[in-house]
């Protein structure tokens, strides 16, 4: 899809990943590094097909560090005949760390603690479990790819006002001079980061935004003025994604 000089609005089509094998498996992932599923490389190569159908094309494409995320994006690219196309990969894409939770199994969380807890854990923007200690070898600071990141921006757990925080950041310092120059843009990324994202540039409230669910390997795409890189509408291409199915 090109850029429509005449009304001066420039695409970014965002998209959570396809199903990792802990999403087929309803635990907890966060900053944990499950692959896809055979299931999950065939939603990627739907949404690729989608995207192909509709003449998108690209100038620049984005990750988080995961390789759920970074998977789905060479899907994508694939399909699209762009492998070629320069990709970013950036940490505060990552998905909501959740500390403690990480690798639980959802049913048994609700066992232990109770549906509405789980839901707060999941759903809730200032609702946090508990912290993975930074003795835990599994926390990110002891993970060679944040080597170069602070250790102390590193988290320990999040809830979605902190995720919001970041993403936002990674938003204004990278995405945002892309739009003004007019470049279309692909980003793969979380459920939890693609929340907080929309949250911001649509302007949602907490209750709207606790509420909202993004379902996988669904492209999003969003319209943008260009010159001051303002957000103008966003929806689904389910029509798109229905039709690939069908065929």
């Amino acid at each position: 899809m090109k850029l429509n000089k005449q009304s001066n609005t420039v695409p970014v089509v965002l998209i959570r990943h396809a199903q990792s094998q802990w999403n087929r498996e309803n635990r907890f992932t966060g900053w944990a590094d499950p692959s896809l599923t055979d299931a999950g490389v065939a939603e990627g190569k739907q949404a690729g097909d989608c995207l192909h159908r509709l003449g998108y094309r690209f100038d620049a494409a984005y990750s988080s560090v995961l390789q759920r995320a970074r998977m789905t994006l060479d899907i994508l690219l694939g399909s699209l005949g762009q492998l070629e196309l320069p990709q970013q990969r950036d940490w505060r894409l990552n998905e909501r760390h959740y500390g403690i939770l990480q690798g639980l199994d959802k049913a048994e969380a609700t066992a232990r603690v109770g549906e509405e807890q789980v839901w707060r854990w999941r759903r809730g923007y200032l609702d946090r479990a508990g912290a993975l200690s930074r003795t835990d070898k599994t926390h990110p600071i002891y993970d060679p790819r944040y080597a170069a990141i602070d250790p102390a921006v590193l988290p320990d757990v999040e809830n979605l006002a902190e995720t919001r925080a970041r993403v936002v950041s990674f938003w204004q310092e990278m995405i945002v001079p892309h739009i003004r120059r007019g470049e279309r843009l692909l980003i793969s990324a979380h459920g939890n980061t693609l929340r907080a994202l929309i949250m911001e540039l649509a302007g949602m409230s907490v209750a709207e935004v606790e509420g909202f669910e993004i379902p996988t390997a669904t492209p999003i795409l969003y319209q943008f003025e260009q010159e001051e890189a303002r957000p103008l509408h966003w929806r689904y291409l389910e029509n798109c994604m229905e039709q690939v199915r069908s065929a």
